[in-house]
């Protein structure tokens, strides 16, 4: 039996991966706020891993204050820093399976993990430094680039009220790229990680047919059987999420080209797929 230590398990995608990986037998080790505090605890829980699955960070989706930027950023380059150290002090071989976003990429152009135009957004410089101090680890190292990730909670439940009341629409223009990812497909696509050792540095870690926000509107709403005619002003957002709103009116156009090489299969490829499994049980 193979073991996990996870950080962010209270968080939405890691509370899903400690539930999948308990259900295909690995041992699951908890490393939660408190534990980055205490190095001689974090040591001897990164020590009794093989793998260190790393989703540390604040959440993204709030009001990004001065006060807040500097939370996102330090609770993400600080805490796996710590995690890098601890793997770094033991001599076994491990895998640090380490969380990025594609929001380090510019948003004018088709990106696969070739790709090295990068944003100029706060997110950009975040996601440079945190992919920075991951590959310092003395480890096989992959680096997950997270699209929007669908699933039962997360940014999904968050957009599902004002459709099922009728209150739905695109958002800004809409014409943004839209690049998503079903949560099982990521637990997948981390599992077959693992198992094919040979594989290490940056997967993207998104559907392979990216649509526009304006489709996801459309096939939401015909999913929910609601109309969807109130768009979202981008003004409104930026009052609401200051800088945080460039996460919602841009969007990066993204292809997860090393995934697809190395034959790793979709579940759902499309949105059509993702959105009738999640809402349609």
């Amino acid at each position: 039996m193979m073991t996990i230590a996870l950080t962010g398990s209270s968080g939405f995608v890691g509370s899903y991966l400690n539930k999948y990986f308990s259900s295909k037998n690995y041992k699951i080790i908890l490393i939660d706020r408190a534990d980055f505090k205490d190095e001689s605890l974090l040591r001897k829980k990164v020590l009794d891993s093989d793998i260190v699955i790393n989703l540390v960070g604040a959440n993204i989706m709030r009001r990004w204050t001065d006060a807040y930027k500097k939370e996102m950023y330090h609770s993400r380059i600080d805490n796996t820093k710590k995690i890098v150290q601890a793997i770094n002090a033991n001599t076994k071989k491990q895998l640090l399976i380490s969380t990025s976003a594609i929001g380090i990429y510019s948003d004018d152009i088709v990106n696969d993990e070739n790709s090295y135009k990068y944003g100029d957004t706060f997110l950009t410089s975040i996601c440079k430094d945190w992919e920075m101090e991951a590959k310092k680890a003395n480890a096989r190292v992959v680096i997950c680039r997270f699209g929007v990730v669908l699933g039962d909670g997360g940014a999904l439940n968050k957009m599902l009220l004002p459709f099922k009341l009728g209150l739905g629409g695109k958002i800004a223009s809409g014409k943004q790229s839209f690049t998503f990812i079903h949560i099982l497909d990521l637990a997948r696509a981390q599992e077959f990680l693992i198992k094919h050792k040979s594989l290490d540095g940056v997967f993207n870690f998104c559907a392979p047919y990216p649509i526009t926000n304006l489709i996801f509107t459309k096939v939401l709403a015909h999913t929910l059987k609601r109309p969807a005619f109130l768009p979202v002003p981008g003004m409104l957002l930026k009052l609401i999420f200051g800088d945080g709103s460039d996460i919602l009116i841009g969007g990066q156009h993204v292809y997860p080209k090393r995934l697809l090489e190395n034959n790793f299969k979709f579940n759902f490829e499309t949105i059509e797929g993702a959105l009738k499994n999640l809402l349609t049980k």
